[in-house]
Protein backbone atom coordinates (compact mmCIF):
# COMPACT_ATOMS: atom_id res chain seq x y z
CA UNK A 1 0.00 0.00 0.00
CA UNK A 2 3.09 2.58 1.00
CA UNK A 3 4.62 1.50 -2.44
CA UNK A 4 1.51 2.78 -4.24
CA UNK A 5 1.46 5.70 -2.28
CA UNK A 6 4.78 6.59 -3.01
CA UNK A 7 3.90 5.84 -7.00
CA UNK A 8 1.11 8.26 -7.31
CA UNK A 9 3.45 10.84 -5.26
CA UNK A 10 6.26 10.43 -7.98
CA UNK A 11 3.67 10.38 -10.76
CA UNK A 12 1.74 13.48 -9.61
CA UNK A 13 5.17 15.53 -9.34
CA UNK A 14 6.44 14.57 -12.60
CA UNK A 15 3.30 15.54 -14.11
CA UNK A 16 3.73 18.84 -12.09
CA UNK A 17 6.97 19.42 -13.53
CA UNK A 18 5.90 18.79 -17.03
CA UNK A 19 3.04 21.15 -16.71
CA UNK A 20 5.26 23.86 -14.76
CA UNK A 21 8.11 23.93 -18.07
CA UNK A 22 4.82 24.03 -20.90
CA UNK A 23 3.14 26.96 -18.82
CA UNK A 24 6.67 29.11 -18.01
CA UNK A 25 6.42 30.34 -21.51
CA UNK A 26 3.17 31.32 -21.17
CA UNK A 27 3.76 33.00 -17.43
CA UNK A 28 6.88 34.39 -18.79
CA UNK A 29 5.40 36.38 -21.83
CA UNK A 30 2.47 37.29 -19.63
CA UNK A 31 4.89 39.03 -17.30
CA UNK A 32 6.93 40.60 -20.02
CA UNK A 33 3.40 42.05 -21.27
CA UNK A 34 2.40 43.17 -17.85
CA UNK A 35 5.33 44.69 -17.03
CA UNK A 36 5.64 46.56 -20.38
CA UNK A 37 2.64 46.25 -23.14
CA UNK A 38 0.97 43.93 -25.21
CA UNK A 39 1.53 45.42 -28.17
CA UNK A 40 4.90 45.47 -27.97
CA UNK A 41 5.53 41.56 -27.09
CA UNK A 42 3.27 41.40 -30.83
CA UNK A 43 5.65 43.77 -32.74
CA UNK A 44 8.48 41.66 -32.11
CA UNK A 45 6.96 38.37 -33.32
CA UNK A 46 5.92 40.25 -36.29
CA UNK A 47 9.13 41.67 -37.26
CA UNK A 48 11.56 39.26 -35.43
CA UNK A 49 9.52 35.96 -36.08
CA UNK A 50 7.89 36.57 -38.82
CA UNK A 51 10.06 38.31 -40.64
CA UNK A 52 13.52 37.82 -39.83
CA UNK A 53 12.92 34.42 -38.88
CA UNK A 54 10.86 32.65 -41.20
CA UNK A 55 10.97 35.51 -44.10
CA UNK A 56 14.83 35.97 -43.39
CA UNK A 57 15.73 31.67 -43.52
CA UNK A 58 13.49 31.32 -46.39
CA UNK A 59 15.67 34.12 -48.31
CA UNK A 60 18.79 32.69 -47.12
CA UNK A 61 18.17 29.45 -49.05
CA UNK A 62 15.54 30.00 -52.04
CA UNK A 63 18.26 32.77 -52.86
CA UNK A 64 21.49 30.33 -52.94
CA UNK A 65 19.58 27.91 -55.13
CA UNK A 66 18.47 30.98 -56.94
CA UNK A 67 21.55 32.20 -57.78
CA UNK A 68 23.23 28.55 -58.33
CA UNK A 69 20.47 26.82 -60.12
CA UNK A 70 18.97 29.95 -62.48
CA UNK A 71 21.94 32.08 -62.45
CA UNK A 72 24.53 29.65 -62.29
CA UNK A 73 27.03 32.36 -60.96
CA UNK A 74 29.85 31.49 -58.93
CA UNK A 75 30.15 30.83 -55.20
CA UNK A 76 33.00 33.69 -54.57
CA UNK A 77 30.16 36.18 -56.86
CA UNK A 78 27.15 35.10 -55.01
CA UNK A 79 29.31 35.79 -51.37
CA UNK A 80 30.08 39.05 -52.92
CA UNK A 81 26.00 39.76 -53.50
CA UNK A 82 25.43 38.70 -50.27
CA UNK A 83 27.39 41.56 -49.42
CA UNK A 84 26.01 43.88 -51.66
CA UNK A 85 21.80 42.93 -50.13
CA UNK A 86 23.38 43.55 -46.59
CA UNK A 87 24.26 47.14 -47.34
CA UNK A 88 20.80 48.59 -46.53
CA UNK A 89 21.65 47.01 -43.08
CA UNK A 90 24.70 48.87 -42.70
CA UNK A 91 22.32 52.26 -43.20
CA UNK A 92 20.69 51.64 -40.34
CA UNK A 93 21.37 55.05 -38.68
CA UNK A 94 19.75 56.60 -41.66
CA UNK A 95 16.27 54.92 -41.08
CA UNK A 96 16.56 55.26 -37.21
CA UNK A 97 17.34 58.89 -37.97
CA UNK A 98 13.79 59.38 -40.27
CA UNK A 99 12.28 57.22 -37.98
CA UNK A 100 13.09 59.40 -34.60
CA UNK A 101 13.21 63.15 -36.38
CA UNK A 102 10.92 63.03 -39.58
CA UNK A 103 7.61 61.89 -38.80
CA UNK A 104 5.07 61.89 -41.44
CA UNK A 105 1.74 63.51 -40.89
CA UNK A 106 2.41 63.40 -37.47
CA UNK A 107 3.64 59.70 -36.68
CA UNK A 108 7.37 58.50 -36.14
CA UNK A 109 6.77 54.83 -36.38
CA UNK A 110 3.36 53.92 -38.73
CA UNK A 111 4.79 55.28 -42.27
CA UNK A 112 7.85 53.96 -41.78
CA UNK A 113 5.75 50.20 -41.14
CA UNK A 114 3.69 51.00 -44.41
CA UNK A 115 6.93 51.99 -46.59
CA UNK A 116 9.33 49.09 -45.48
CA UNK A 117 6.19 46.45 -46.51
CA UNK A 118 5.82 48.15 -49.72
CA UNK A 119 9.12 48.09 -50.87
CA UNK A 120 9.74 44.07 -49.49
CA UNK A 121 6.20 42.95 -51.34
CA UNK A 122 6.74 44.93 -54.73
CA UNK A 123 10.85 43.63 -54.96
CA UNK A 124 9.74 39.93 -53.79
CA UNK A 125 6.79 39.64 -56.24
CA UNK A 126 9.23 41.42 -59.33
CA UNK A 127 11.74 38.65 -58.62
CA UNK A 128 9.49 35.63 -58.44
CA UNK A 129 7.04 36.39 -61.31
CA UNK A 130 9.42 37.41 -63.81
CA UNK A 131 11.35 35.12 -65.74
CA UNK A 132 15.04 35.24 -67.44
CA UNK A 133 15.46 38.66 -65.21
CA UNK A 134 19.18 39.37 -65.33
CA UNK A 135 21.68 38.69 -62.05
CA UNK A 136 22.07 42.71 -61.75
CA UNK A 137 17.86 42.89 -62.12
CA UNK A 138 17.78 40.30 -59.51
CA UNK A 139 20.46 41.50 -56.76
CA UNK A 140 18.13 45.03 -57.26
CA UNK A 141 15.32 43.22 -56.08
CA UNK A 142 17.13 41.12 -53.07
CA UNK A 143 18.41 44.92 -52.09
CA UNK A 144 14.51 46.08 -52.05
CA UNK A 145 13.41 42.23 -49.79
CA UNK A 146 16.71 43.06 -47.54
CA UNK A 147 15.99 46.80 -47.12
CA UNK A 148 12.32 46.11 -45.91
CA UNK A 149 13.29 44.00 -43.48
CA UNK A 150 16.13 46.35 -42.09
CA UNK A 151 13.81 49.62 -42.13
CA UNK A 152 11.41 47.39 -39.95
CA UNK A 153 13.90 46.20 -37.67
CA UNK A 154 14.81 49.18 -36.84
CA UNK A 155 11.37 50.75 -35.76
CA UNK A 156 10.86 47.52 -33.31
CA UNK A 157 14.62 48.20 -32.58
CA UNK A 158 14.08 51.54 -31.27
CA UNK A 159 11.16 50.55 -29.09
CA UNK A 160 13.88 47.57 -27.26
CA UNK A 161 15.76 50.07 -26.55
CA UNK A 162 13.97 52.04 -24.95
CA UNK A 163 12.06 49.57 -22.97
CA UNK A 164 15.82 47.84 -22.02
CA UNK A 165 16.57 51.22 -20.55
CA UNK A 166 13.94 52.34 -18.99
CA UNK A 167 13.32 48.65 -17.25
CA UNK A 168 16.87 47.47 -16.99
CA UNK A 169 16.29 44.19 -15.07
CA UNK A 170 14.18 43.00 -18.02
CA UNK A 171 16.73 44.00 -20.67
CA UNK A 172 18.48 40.15 -21.08
CA UNK A 173 14.58 38.73 -21.12
CA UNK A 174 13.95 41.19 -24.13
CA UNK A 175 16.72 40.07 -26.19
CA UNK A 176 15.82 36.36 -25.01
CA UNK A 177 12.06 37.25 -26.44
CA UNK A 178 13.55 38.43 -29.36
CA UNK A 179 15.94 35.46 -29.85
CA UNK A 180 13.15 32.83 -29.26
CA UNK A 181 11.05 34.29 -31.69
CA UNK A 182 13.57 34.89 -34.91
CA UNK A 183 14.45 31.01 -34.04
CA UNK A 184 10.65 29.28 -34.08
CA UNK A 185 10.38 31.89 -37.12
CA UNK A 186 13.66 30.11 -38.41
CA UNK A 187 13.03 27.20 -37.97
CA UNK A 188 9.26 27.21 -39.84
CA UNK A 189 11.33 28.76 -42.60
CA UNK A 190 14.24 26.55 -42.94
CA UNK A 191 11.59 23.20 -42.88
CA UNK A 192 9.68 24.46 -45.48
CA UNK A 193 12.46 26.05 -47.84
CA UNK A 194 13.83 22.67 -48.90
CA UNK A 195 10.10 21.67 -49.61
CA UNK A 196 8.97 24.74 -51.92
CA UNK A 197 12.44 25.00 -53.81
CA UNK A 198 11.88 21.23 -54.59
CA UNK A 199 8.05 21.62 -55.55
CA UNK A 200 8.04 24.83 -56.59
CA UNK A 201 11.74 25.95 -57.76
CA UNK A 202 13.60 28.64 -56.63
CA UNK A 203 12.47 31.55 -58.55
CA UNK A 204 8.43 30.60 -57.43
CA UNK A 205 9.66 30.15 -53.93
CA UNK A 206 10.91 33.50 -53.86
CA UNK A 207 7.32 34.73 -54.07
CA UNK A 208 6.88 33.44 -50.43
CA UNK A 209 8.87 36.72 -49.57
CA UNK A 210 5.96 38.95 -49.69
CA UNK A 211 4.63 37.14 -47.02
CA UNK A 212 6.14 38.96 -44.28
CA UNK A 213 6.37 42.73 -45.68
CA UNK A 214 2.36 42.35 -46.36
CA UNK A 215 1.85 41.82 -42.97
CA UNK A 216 4.18 44.64 -42.37
CA UNK A 217 1.82 46.91 -43.94
CA UNK A 218 -1.09 45.83 -41.98
CA UNK A 219 1.02 46.13 -38.76
CA UNK A 220 1.64 50.07 -39.93
CA UNK A 221 -1.48 50.59 -40.46
CA UNK A 222 -3.69 49.01 -37.36
CA UNK A 223 -0.51 49.84 -34.70
CA UNK A 224 -1.36 52.90 -32.61
CA UNK A 225 0.98 56.00 -31.75
CA UNK A 226 0.59 58.98 -30.31
CA UNK A 227 0.41 61.49 -32.80
CA UNK A 228 2.76 64.90 -32.43
CA UNK A 229 0.81 68.31 -32.28
CA UNK A 230 -0.46 70.03 -34.74
CA UNK A 231 1.87 73.22 -35.61
CA UNK A 232 2.87 75.35 -38.78
CA UNK A 233 5.15 73.89 -41.62
CA UNK A 234 7.55 76.56 -40.52
CA UNK A 235 7.99 75.59 -37.14
CA UNK A 236 7.86 71.78 -37.89
CA UNK A 237 11.12 72.25 -40.39
CA UNK A 238 12.70 74.24 -38.09
CA UNK A 239 11.82 71.63 -35.04
CA UNK A 240 13.13 68.74 -37.56
CA UNK A 241 16.48 70.82 -38.11
CA UNK A 242 16.44 71.08 -34.41
CA UNK A 243 15.69 67.87 -33.36
CA UNK A 244 18.55 66.13 -36.20
CA UNK A 245 21.14 68.67 -35.03
CA UNK A 246 20.69 67.49 -31.10
CA UNK A 247 20.66 64.21 -32.06
CA UNK A 248 24.09 64.04 -34.12
CA UNK A 249 25.77 66.23 -31.46
CA UNK A 250 24.12 63.90 -28.98
CA UNK A 251 25.64 60.94 -30.59
CA UNK A 252 28.95 62.20 -30.79
CA UNK A 253 28.97 63.03 -27.18
CA UNK A 254 27.84 59.53 -26.14
CA UNK A 255 30.37 57.92 -28.69
CA UNK A 256 33.10 59.17 -27.28
CA UNK A 257 33.09 57.84 -23.78
CA UNK A 258 35.57 54.86 -23.44
CA UNK A 259 32.59 52.16 -22.48
CA UNK A 260 30.70 52.98 -25.66
CA UNK A 261 33.59 53.15 -28.16
CA UNK A 262 35.22 50.16 -26.70
CA UNK A 263 32.85 47.71 -27.04
CA UNK A 264 31.58 48.95 -30.39
CA UNK A 265 35.27 48.46 -31.68
CA UNK A 266 34.81 44.73 -30.38
CA UNK A 267 31.88 43.95 -31.86
CA UNK A 268 33.03 45.62 -35.20
CA UNK A 269 36.63 43.60 -35.22
CA UNK A 270 35.17 39.94 -34.25
CA UNK A 271 32.53 40.60 -37.18
CA UNK A 272 35.19 41.64 -39.34
CA UNK A 273 37.58 39.15 -39.02
CA UNK A 274 35.09 36.31 -38.68
CA UNK A 275 35.34 35.92 -42.24
CA UNK A 276 31.65 33.78 -43.95
CA UNK A 277 32.93 30.77 -46.51
CA UNK A 278 28.88 29.99 -46.72
CA UNK A 279 28.62 30.01 -49.84
CA UNK A 280 31.61 27.42 -50.56
CA UNK A 281 30.38 25.01 -47.99
CA UNK A 282 26.52 25.08 -49.83
CA UNK A 283 27.84 24.57 -53.44
CA UNK A 284 29.80 21.70 -51.87
CA UNK A 285 27.22 20.18 -49.84
CA UNK A 286 25.44 19.97 -52.81
CA UNK A 287 28.10 18.87 -55.56
CA UNK A 288 26.95 15.52 -56.36
CA UNK A 289 30.43 14.16 -57.15
CA UNK A 290 33.12 16.01 -54.97
CA UNK A 291 30.78 17.02 -51.95
CA UNK A 292 28.31 14.81 -49.84
CA UNK A 293 25.29 15.50 -52.62
CA UNK A 294 22.44 16.61 -50.04
CA UNK A 295 19.11 17.08 -51.55
CA UNK A 296 16.95 19.81 -51.38
CA UNK A 297 15.23 18.74 -48.74
CA UNK A 298 17.99 18.22 -46.15
CA UNK A 299 19.69 21.22 -46.85
CA UNK A 300 16.41 22.77 -45.71
CA UNK A 301 16.63 20.66 -42.77
CA UNK A 302 20.51 21.00 -41.90
CA UNK A 303 19.52 25.08 -40.82
CA UNK A 304 16.51 23.86 -39.26
CA UNK A 305 18.18 22.08 -36.99
CA UNK A 306 20.39 25.26 -36.84
CA UNK A 307 17.79 27.19 -36.12
CA UNK A 308 16.42 24.52 -33.34
CA UNK A 309 20.22 24.74 -31.72
CA UNK A 310 20.01 28.50 -31.65
CA UNK A 311 17.11 28.65 -29.59
CA UNK A 312 18.79 26.05 -27.61
CA UNK A 313 21.65 29.05 -27.28
CA UNK A 314 19.02 31.44 -26.10
CA UNK A 315 17.77 29.03 -23.65
CA UNK A 316 20.85 27.89 -21.94
CA UNK A 317 21.81 32.33 -22.02
CA UNK A 318 18.39 32.53 -21.08
CA UNK A 319 18.41 30.08 -17.99
CA UNK A 320 21.84 29.91 -16.65
CA UNK A 321 24.32 33.14 -18.33
CA UNK A 322 22.30 36.11 -17.55
CA UNK A 323 24.08 36.84 -14.44
CA UNK A 324 27.91 36.57 -15.53
CA UNK A 325 29.70 39.58 -15.98
CA UNK A 326 30.02 40.50 -20.14
CA UNK A 327 33.79 40.33 -20.64
CA UNK A 328 33.97 36.82 -19.13
CA UNK A 329 31.07 35.20 -20.44
CA UNK A 330 32.43 36.50 -24.26
CA UNK A 331 35.53 35.16 -23.73
CA UNK A 332 34.29 31.79 -23.57
CA UNK A 333 31.72 31.95 -25.83
CA UNK A 334 33.96 33.31 -28.15
CA UNK A 335 36.59 30.43 -27.28
CA UNK A 336 33.92 27.63 -27.95
CA UNK A 337 32.64 29.63 -30.93
CA UNK A 338 36.25 29.05 -32.41
CA UNK A 339 36.79 25.33 -31.36
CA UNK A 340 33.55 24.60 -33.09
CA UNK A 341 34.71 25.87 -36.00
CA UNK A 342 37.11 23.12 -36.49
CA UNK A 343 34.29 20.48 -37.03
CA UNK A 344 33.80 22.37 -40.60
CA UNK A 345 37.21 21.57 -41.40
CA UNK A 346 36.78 17.94 -40.24
CA UNK A 347 34.20 17.57 -42.53
CA UNK A 348 35.48 19.20 -45.38
CA UNK A 349 38.54 17.22 -44.68
CA UNK A 350 36.05 13.83 -44.89
CA UNK A 351 37.63 13.21 -41.91
CA UNK A 352 34.46 11.94 -40.25
CA UNK A 353 34.32 8.91 -42.58
CA UNK A 354 37.76 7.79 -41.22
CA UNK A 355 36.59 7.69 -37.65
CA UNK A 356 33.35 5.89 -39.42
CA UNK A 357 30.91 9.26 -38.57
CA UNK A 358 28.37 9.43 -41.52
CA UNK A 359 28.07 13.23 -43.25
CA UNK A 360 24.21 13.29 -42.46
CA UNK A 361 24.94 12.97 -38.87
CA UNK A 362 28.15 14.43 -38.45
CA UNK A 363 26.55 17.63 -40.32
CA UNK A 364 23.83 17.86 -37.69
CA UNK A 365 26.62 17.84 -35.11
CA UNK A 366 28.65 20.83 -36.56
CA UNK A 367 25.42 23.11 -37.71
CA UNK A 368 24.54 22.12 -33.68
CA UNK A 369 27.74 23.28 -32.47
CA UNK A 370 28.31 26.58 -34.45
CA UNK A 371 25.09 27.78 -33.75
CA UNK A 372 24.52 27.34 -29.83
CA UNK A 373 27.83 28.81 -29.28
CA UNK A 374 27.30 31.30 -31.87
CA UNK A 375 24.58 32.52 -30.05
CA UNK A 376 25.42 32.49 -26.66
CA UNK A 377 28.64 34.54 -27.91
CA UNK A 378 26.16 37.27 -29.52
CA UNK A 379 23.33 37.73 -27.26
CA UNK A 380 25.44 39.25 -24.16
CA UNK A 381 26.55 41.84 -27.00
CA UNK A 382 23.26 42.52 -27.91
CA UNK A 383 22.28 43.07 -24.34
CA UNK A 384 25.47 45.54 -23.68
CA UNK A 385 24.67 47.17 -27.10
CA UNK A 386 20.90 48.01 -25.52
CA UNK A 387 22.71 49.44 -22.01
CA UNK A 388 25.15 51.77 -24.33
CA UNK A 389 22.01 53.73 -26.02
CA UNK A 390 21.22 56.95 -23.72
CA UNK A 391 17.55 57.99 -23.65
CA UNK A 392 16.36 60.59 -26.13
CA UNK A 393 18.14 59.12 -28.77
CA UNK A 394 17.92 55.14 -28.33
CA UNK A 395 16.59 54.46 -31.63
CA UNK A 396 19.22 56.30 -33.92
CA UNK A 397 21.99 55.55 -31.49
CA UNK A 398 21.10 51.40 -31.45
CA UNK A 399 20.11 51.75 -35.02
CA UNK A 400 24.25 53.44 -35.38
CA UNK A 401 25.30 50.60 -33.33
CA UNK A 402 23.54 48.11 -35.66
CA UNK A 403 25.55 49.68 -38.62
CA UNK A 404 28.99 49.20 -37.07
CA UNK A 405 28.07 45.73 -36.67
CA UNK A 406 26.74 45.40 -39.94
CA UNK A 407 29.69 47.06 -41.43
CA UNK A 408 31.59 44.25 -39.85
CA UNK A 409 29.73 41.40 -41.03
CA UNK A 410 29.48 43.17 -44.54
CA UNK A 411 33.03 42.93 -44.51
CA UNK A 412 33.12 39.00 -43.40
CA UNK A 413 31.08 38.64 -46.43
CA UNK A 414 33.04 40.65 -48.81
CA UNK A 415 36.55 39.17 -47.34
CA UNK A 416 35.07 35.38 -47.40
CA UNK A 417 34.02 35.87 -51.25
CA UNK A 418 37.82 37.72 -51.66
CA UNK A 419 39.23 34.43 -50.01
CA UNK A 420 36.84 32.10 -52.00
CA UNK A 421 38.08 34.00 -55.58
CA UNK A 422 42.02 33.98 -54.59
CA UNK A 423 41.84 30.00 -53.80
CA UNK A 424 40.12 29.47 -57.10
CA UNK A 425 37.13 27.74 -55.04
CA UNK A 426 34.62 28.05 -57.80
CA UNK A 427 31.27 25.63 -58.74
CA UNK A 428 33.24 22.51 -59.63
CA UNK A 429 36.64 22.80 -57.48
CA UNK A 430 36.89 22.91 -54.13
CA UNK A 431 40.69 21.54 -53.56
CA UNK A 432 41.57 24.74 -51.44
CA UNK A 433 38.34 25.32 -49.43
CA UNK A 434 39.61 23.36 -46.45
CA UNK A 435 42.42 26.38 -46.69
CA UNK A 436 39.55 28.70 -46.52
CA UNK A 437 37.98 27.04 -43.60
CA UNK A 438 41.51 26.96 -41.97
CA UNK A 439 42.08 30.40 -42.30
CA UNK A 440 38.90 31.37 -41.36
CA UNK A 441 38.81 29.48 -37.78
CA UNK A 442 42.59 31.04 -37.31
CA UNK A 443 40.74 34.37 -37.70
CA UNK A 444 38.07 33.22 -35.08
CA UNK A 445 40.77 32.33 -32.56
CA UNK A 446 42.02 36.01 -32.90
CA UNK A 447 39.63 37.30 -31.73
CA UNK A 448 40.51 36.46 -28.17
CA UNK A 449 43.25 38.73 -27.72
CA UNK A 450 40.45 41.73 -28.34
CA UNK A 451 38.00 40.76 -25.54
CA UNK A 452 39.84 43.03 -22.97
CA UNK A 453 37.81 45.81 -24.75
CA UNK A 454 34.25 44.45 -23.64
CA UNK A 455 33.51 46.04 -20.19
CA UNK A 456 33.82 44.45 -16.81
CA UNK A 457 30.52 44.89 -15.67
CA UNK A 458 26.94 42.65 -15.24
CA UNK A 459 24.79 42.78 -17.63
CA UNK A 460 22.27 44.69 -15.45
CA UNK A 461 24.54 47.49 -14.26
CA UNK A 462 24.32 51.18 -16.13
CA UNK A 463 27.12 51.60 -18.38
CA UNK A 464 26.75 55.64 -19.31
CA UNK A 465 27.34 58.49 -16.88
CA UNK A 466 23.62 59.65 -15.33
CA UNK A 467 23.86 62.96 -16.44
CA UNK A 468 24.07 61.76 -21.03
CA UNK A 469 20.69 60.96 -21.01
CA UNK A 470 18.90 64.05 -19.88
CA UNK A 471 20.60 66.29 -21.96
CA UNK A 472 19.25 63.88 -25.22
CA UNK A 473 15.65 64.54 -25.34
CA UNK A 474 15.13 65.72 -28.68
CA UNK A 475 11.40 65.81 -28.93
CA UNK A 476 8.76 68.62 -27.87
CA UNK A 477 5.76 66.33 -28.08
CA UNK A 478 4.51 64.10 -25.72
CA UNK A 479 6.50 60.54 -25.25
CA UNK A 480 5.21 57.83 -27.87
CA UNK A 481 3.12 54.88 -26.83
CA UNK A 482 3.10 52.07 -29.60
CA UNK A 483 -0.01 49.75 -29.34
CA UNK A 484 -2.25 48.18 -31.02
CA UNK A 485 -5.57 49.67 -31.53
CA UNK A 486 -8.11 49.03 -28.84
CA UNK A 487 -10.99 46.45 -30.12
CA UNK A 488 -13.21 48.27 -27.49
CA UNK A 489 -13.83 52.03 -26.69
CA UNK A 490 -12.68 55.07 -28.63
CA UNK A 491 -9.22 55.89 -29.70
CA UNK A 492 -8.40 59.95 -30.09
CA UNK A 493 -5.37 60.67 -32.25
Amino acid sequence: MGENTDVTVTTKAKTKTLFSLLTQPIQWLQMLSSKLNPSFVIGVFLIYGLGQGLSGSLFKVVADYYWKDVQKLQPSTVQLFVGVYFIPWVLKPLWGLLTDAFPVRGYRRRPYFIISGLIGTVSAATVALTGNLAATAALMCFLGVSASLAIADVTIDACIARNSIEVRELAPDLQSLCGYFSGAGALVGYLASGFFVHRLGPQESLGLLALSPALTIVLGFVIYENRTSHIEKKQISQAVMKNVGTTIRSIFKTIRYPQVWKPSLFMFLSLALNVTTHEGHFYWYTDPKLGPAFSQEFVGVIYAIGAVASLIGVLIYHKALKDYAFRDLVFYAQLLYGISGVLDLIFILRWNLIIGIPDYFFVVIEESATRITGKIRWMPMMVLSTQLCPLGIEGTFFALLMCIDSMGALLSRWGGGLLLRLLHITRTDFTNLWLAVLIRDLLRFSILALVFLVPKTGQYEELLPSDVSENNTVHDVDEENLELVPFNGKTEL
